[in-house]
């Protein structure tokens, strides 16, 4: 191809969307997502081509939307009125899961991806108190307005930005970490974390196809990256365990998935991802 197929961030919604549609697909499947189909399209199936072979079934996006869907649900039990998808592109969580009547859901992405879902999902009716904002997340003041509008009135809101850091610069993560922080009702943040190893092992396997949305972000320090600016480490689950457990990997990589996983404080040049549950650190460090 003489042009990149994935033509900015915001397009990769469309890959994810690609193997929630062929998970729904399976007899066995983890979650079922009706909807994905229709927002995959062929642009969807193109980037898939250019996975990793070992992951060309798009295990790592099955295992982590499955693992996040837990996480909501379990946040939802422990009290979480408000939820937050922060760049939630073409997730359909409000849609497909069992979620209370009374929950809020407030869905942020950049104006053309809001605006492509309301006509995409216009014939569909979510199973919660479900509002939708346009706006950069880049922009800190605009991110900042919307983050406190979006959680009045809650006493214990949930932040989810999966996909998302990975594409941003460590400033604007620092940044993202001081405004949640600074919000007394986020209690909790749901994150996905890759490691050195595995953002160079992307930018190696997909190379230029990512030249208009490069992955930047992978901490040396993993999850203590995040313990340094005032965030408790909740739960750290590896997504390659969960897939293995579920079947959703080649068998050499079940096995590889039985022995020690990396250190998530130090997880270095082996290819490791995350799902981490984060708590607001009480009480808050002093000068942050």
């Amino acid at each position: 191809m003489n042009e990149p197929v994935i033509s900015g961030v915001s397009d990769t919604a469309r890959w994810v969307a690609l193997y929630r549609a062929w998970e729904s697909m399976r007899p066995d499947a983890l979650f079922r997502d009706p909807y994905a189909e229709r927002f995959a399209g062929a642009r969807g199936a193109a980037m898939a081509e250019f996975m990793p072979r070992a992951a060309r079934n798009g295990w790592p996006i099955i295992a982590r939307t499955r693992l996040l869907d837990d996480q909501v649900l379990s946040a939802i039990r422990r009290g979480c009125d408000c939820v937050v998808n922060l760049a939630a592109g073409f997730d359909t969580r409000p849609y497909r899961l069992e979620l209370p009547a009374s929950l809020r859901w407030i869905e942020a992405d950049l104006p053309a991806v809001i605006e492509e879902k309301e006509r995409l999902l216009a014939d569909s009716k979510p199973r919660c108190r479900l509002a939708r904002v346009g706006v950069d997340l880049v922009d800190a003041v605009a991110r900042g307005a919307m983050l406190r509008t979006a959680v009045e009135g809650s006493s214990r809101a949930l932040v989810l930005t999966e996909g998302l850091l990975v594409y941003l610069e460590d400033r604007e993560v620092r940044a993202l970490a001081a405004d949640l922080r600074a919000i007394g009702a986020v209690q909790e943040w749901l994150i996905d974390l890759a490691s050195p190893g595995l953002l160079a092992m992307m930018q190696g396997s997909m190379g230029r196809q990512l030249v208009n949305a490069p992955m930047k972000f992978a901490p040396p320090a993993g999850v203590g990256y995040f313990e340094a600016l005032g965030w408790r480490v909740e739960q750290v689950e590896p997504m390659l365990r969960a897939a293995a457990r579920w079947r959703r990997v080649p068998f050499l990589l079940r096995m590889f998935a039985r022995l020690p996983q990396p250190d998530p404080r130090r997880p270095g040049r082996a290819p490791w991802s995350a799902v981490v549950r984060l708590a607001r650190e009480t009480p808050p460090i002093a000068g942050r």
